[in-house]
């Protein structure tokens, strides 16, 4: 077996395990040494807690990122994980709500939490971005299993995956799109206008360029990335400036001349429409919207650079000038061996809604306008 197919075989078994917990399932990730189930901490139930302990025969522990331990006042023994040990207090309703901040400001009293005195392990990463990477809050729960772990992934019908196919799989997945078709689709603010989409080898996250006019390869090419945004770009949301920022750098790249539009399923600044719309429940509870992702547990920004770049690399591009306010978008592209040679201004004015968010982006997000 190839390289390629070693890693599609790859990327194939992490979705299949995301799509697992996403049913509320129980999986297996192991380091080749050691092997723990795992089950999404959003999800779980009392019977679930009751299942991992009988597989395993040991105490389940819940796994929380550093943001979200931080908030509940809980300290990590080391890295960016905390492991927080069941007790006679915390049925699935607690452990649930350990995940969810949803009621943060109702529900103070939920200790006291006891820290495990093991440290987290790449283990306990792993299955905390395999519930990212399901589109889950990031909170597992974890039990560790004892001897055979082979025989328990046979017998109970379990998927199983390593540590090192999910921790690459965000870049792998990246790095294996392919150009699946493309068409001709004239936009309102540029007509001359080409769709070009692109696949990853296992099926998985699809991605669209579009492609303003015909721009040359040779010269840097005025690009955009923008982060599909169903609530801005669809229902014409205030909260956000998205929609208007898409349809203003297609308009713009028409009366340039041409250009190139990135629309990358990066939902939320990568933490997906549902985790986004429980993001915007907290900022009306009057957190900006950094502090809301991170009190879901979520970095402030959760997106990666490598699909946009990718997907320049295989239309023949690797020079851009970026439209963008955002640093990190620069940086970004720039460590995926993109050359931008220019940053270009994008602003369009606030609204009563959108301002407080506009306002952050600039404070506490490093944008420039």
């Amino acid at each position: 077996m190839n390289n390629n197919s070693v890693i599609n075989q790859n990327l194939t078994s992490v979705e299949r395990a995301a799509g697992d917990l996403r049913r509320g399932g129980i999986i297996v990730v192991t380091d080749g040494k050691k092997a723990h189930l795992v089950t999404s901490a959003e999800l779980i139930v009392d019977q679930k807690i009751k299942q991992l302990k009988a597989l395993s025969n040991e105490d389940p522990l819940v796994g929380l990122t550093y943001n979200r331990a931080n908030i509940l006042k809980i300290s990590p023994r080391s890295g960016d994980v905390a492991l927080v040990k069941i007790s006679a207090h915390m049925n699935s309703g607690v452990i649930s709500s350990m995940a969810d901040p949803a009621d943060d400001l109702m529900q103070i009293m939920r200790g006291p939490f006891v820290v495990t005195e093991n440290n987290p392990t790449a283990i306990h990463d792993a299955g905390i971005k395999m519930c990212k990477i399901a589109r889950l809050l990031p909170a597992a729960v974890f039990s560790v299993v004892l001897e055979n772990p082979e025989h328990l992934i046979e017998q109970n019908d379990i998927l199983s995956v390593t540590v090192d196919e999910v921790l690459n799989y965000t870049v792998n997945d990246a790095l294996s799109l392919n150009i699946v078709t493309s068409a001709k689709v004239p936009l309102e603010g540029a007509e001359q206008t080409t769709m070009v989409a692109f696949r990853p080898d296992d099926g998985g996250t699809e991605h669209f360029a579009i492609i303003v006019g015909d721009p040359i390869r040779e010269a840097p090419v005025l690009t955009r990335i923008h982060s599909e945004c169903f609530t801005g770009d669809l229902l014409g949301s205030l909260k956000c400036d998205c929609g208007e920022q898409m349809r203003g750098a297609i308009k713009y790249m028409n009366e340039e001349g041409g250009g190139i539009l990135l629309y990358l399923a990066q939902e939320g600044r990568g933490i997906g429409l549902i985790n986004k719309l429980r993001a915007y429940h907290l900022q009306d509870q009057g957190f900006d919207t950094v502090d809301a992702n991170e009190r879901l547990g979520f970095l402030s920004d959760e997106r990666i650079f490598e699909p946009a770049a990718e997907m320049l690399k295989q239309m023949g591009y690797g020079k851009v000038r970026l439209l963008t306010n955002n640093p990190d978008k620069v940086t970004g592209l720039e460590n995926c061996d993109i050359i931008v040679s220019e940053s270009v201004a994008h602003k369009f004015p606030s609204n009563n809604h959108n301002d407080l968010y506009l306002k952050t982006k600039k404070k506490r997000s490093g944008h420039l306008l």
